[in-house]
């Protein structure tokens, strides 16, 4: 059984930074040619913010949102993507999960809190 999960959200002041890592379980990362980030605020529906290949043939893509602020990437040889988070606003709370570009609702782990707050 595959299980992608997600770590390194925590709690930050505003402007500050993050780094998320996803890693797989039951099957290597870099299977998936397209991984993405996601995030689900409260009452909210989840949201897709940024997505990479697996190779640099295609530029990351980022949510509005977000650009200039995060930046997706992905390390082939530790398997791992990873999301990092700077100037960090309020807005930006939420859990955030990886999965495949487009999602595959299997692959839906627990996610990983990030609360921006002072």
């Amino acid at each position: 059984q595959v299980q992608l999960v997600e770590s390194g959200g925590g709690l930050v002041q505003p402007g500050g930074s993050l780094r998320l890592s996803c890693q797989a379980s039951g099957r290597d990362i870099n299977d998936f040619w397209r991984m993405g980030w996601y995030r689900q605020a409260p009452g909210k529906q989840r949201e897709l913010v940024a997505r990479v290949t697996t190779t640099a043939v295609d530029t990351p893509t980022y949510a509005d949102f977000v650009k200039g602020r995060f930046t997706i990437s992905r390390d082939v040889a530790k398997a791992t993507v990873y999301l990092q988070m700077n100037t960090l606003e309020p807005e930006d709370t939420a859990v955030y999960f990886c999965n495949k570009y487009p999602p595959d609702g299997a692959y839906w782990g627990s996610g990983t809190q990030v609360t921006v707050s002072s």
